[in-house]
């Protein structure tokens, strides 16, 4: 991915986790809002270190890289996802099958055009 569709700046994410618009379930947590000043979707991850050590956190962080990048989303989102500790017992397509449905349920996706 593109550093321009990355959130680096921890008041950027301070100020998308206060909109306390959020979707989760036992494995992840999204925190999402609309951004119509950016022209590209944006993102963040975090993996806290109670995760375990630090080849495990970037591994789950490439898993959830690689979700963000097969999908397509709308160009006005930003979104923020948090791994839950449990998480941790997941593989990839586990990692896959959790995300996209939280990207469903916070209408992030574009419209398919048929």
């Amino acid at each position: 991915m593109k550093k321009k569709y990355r959130i680096k700046k921890s008041d950027e994410i301070q100020q998308l986790m206060s909109k306390k618009n959020t979707v989760g379930n036992s494995y992840f947590v999204l925190y999402h809002q609309k951004n119509h000043d950016s022209e590209n979707f944006r993102f963040a991850i975090s993996v806290s270190k109670k995760y375990g050590k630090a080849f495990e956190r970037n591994l789950m962080k490439r898993r959830i890289r690689e979700v963000v990048k097969v999908n397509d989303f709308s160009d006005d989102s930003e979104f923020f996802i948090v791994a839950k500790i449990k998480s941790k017992e997941l593989d990839f397509s586990g990692v896959k099958m959790n995300i996209e449905d939280l990207f469903k349920k916070a209408n992030l996706l574009k419209e398919r055009v048929k």
